[in-house]
């Protein structure tokens, strides 16, 4: 189900004997799932507080559990340690915790949101911003609004060209035109006040 690799089982298995406490596992849940939100939780875990429905991988030295109502969506899920100059890194790679995206039974709204809520959001978050739909329209012209660390930003043009429309474009091919309809005058806080820097989704 869950792919762990060696590295990363010797980094739990460091975390947990500076813990000194006997019997204690790892436990992964998935918080949202099967939406544009979902996130993997690791946490310590006690055996007095596992409640019976996880599913349990043995590792090398220690107990890995999987919350029962989570394991669904991490099949096929890979847990990896990369070391690094700051210490390290834990990358867990779920491609189904978010669900599937939309069919094309769904309407042209909803394949959008889900793009821009799955895979845009995520990524310009890092740059304090965040874009919302405002509409699509019969032509297949969509508008948004960029706002919080986007709102303003010297870049914002770069973003929406090379990231934001390319990426809506692949996902849903319907899509004629991408609009912003910001008005980045007003922008309290940009990511990047002038034309300096580069995209947010670059």
């Amino acid at each position: 189900m869950i792919d762990i690799s060696e590295r990363a089982q010797r980094h739990f298995l460091r975390l947990l004997s500076q813990q000194g406490i006997d019997g204690l596992s790892i436990r992964l849940r998935v918080t949202a799932p099967g939406t544009p939100a979902a996130n993997c939780e690791l946490e310590f875990c006690e055996p007095d507080e596992l409640t019976g429905n996880e599913w349990t991988i043995e590792c090398d030295g220690f107990l890995f559990q999987v919350e029962g109502d989570s394991a669904p969506w991490l099949d096929g899920a890979s847990i990896d340690y990369e070391s690094n100059a700051t210490g390290g890194q834990l990358n867990i790679r779920a491609p189904r915790i978010k669900g599937d995206m939309p069919g094309m039974e769904a309407s042209l709204v909803e394949r959008v949101r889900y793009v821009l809520d799955a895979e845009v959001n995520p990524r310009i978050a890092a740059h304090g911003g965040r874009i919302s739909l405002l509409e699509v329209s019969a032509e297949g012209v969509v508008v948004l609004q960029f706002g919080g660390g986007c709102h303003g930003c010297g870049m914002v043009d770069v973003t929406l060209k090379q990231g934001v429309e390319k990426t809506l474009r692949e996902r849903v091919p319907e899509i004629t035109e991408v609009r912003d309809a910001t008005d980045h005058a007003g922008g309290s806080n940009p990511y990047y006040s002038k034309r300096e820097g580069q995209s947010a989704l670059g």
